[in-house]
């Protein structure tokens, strides 16, 4: 609904600054928008490395799992004793863009506290160890999926309040001081011929 104004020298100063703080916001929220921007474009590299690197990983480990079928037959090797549970370390370094939260995420496969027992071939160790070695690249995959949805949420919530301001309030606020301006105007015209009529 548009706002009742009454079309005095005040309420123009008001609606003038009013314009020029909204345009201050227009500008940081289209400079956040940017920087957002960059960061995601810049997490999509980093996750589209990992991502390469993990399907390189996984074919491996599917060569490893189809040398092991191989020699023992699929009865035996769910028969071999696995490896786990798996020792490691998580190390997260949060960090901050804009108020979105980034993380960087390093897992380190441990030793097991205790020697898992022997997999019953060299193929089924070299199994074992590839589909463990998926456990820190898995990892990094997910911090990032996690990254990437935070950042899209804050960019969209962004553009959205950047579009309310260029498209919907700025051009109200420019009508309403148009609508004062010529109001003054009218008013200033008004008086000029009252003065003149009383002379």
């Amino acid at each position: 609904m548009p706002r009742e104004i009454s079309p005095t020298h005040s309420a123009y100063l008001e609606l003038r600054e009013e314009r020029q703080g909204m345009e201050e916001g227009y500008h940081f929220l289209d400079e956040k928008r940017l920087i957002l921007a960059a960061e995601i474009l810049g997490e999509l590299q980093r996750y589209e490395a990992a991502l390469a690197e993990f399907r390189r990983a996984y074919a491996t480990a599917v060569e490893s799992l189809k040398a092991a079928l191989a020699r023992h037959g699929l009865e035996e090797l769910q028969a071999l004793p696995g490896g786990g549970p798996w020792q490691g370390a998580l190390a997260v370094r949060p960090r901050s863009v804009l108020g979105v939260l980034i993380n960087q995420v390093d897992c380190h496969l441990g030793e097991n506290r205790e020697a898992p027992p022997p997999a019953g071939s060299p193929e089924a160790e070299a199994c074992r160890e590839q589909f463990a070695g998926l456990l820190p690249l898995a990892a990094q995959l997910a911090t990032m999926t996690g990254n990437l949805e935070r950042l899209s949420y804050e960019y969209g919530r962004t553009a959205r309040r950047a579009r309310a301001l260029e498209d919907v309030l700025l051009p109200e606020l420019e009508q309403e001081l148009k609508t004062i301006d010529s109001a003054l105007e009218e008013q200033e015209r008004e008086e000029a011929i009252r003065a003149r009529a009383r002379v």
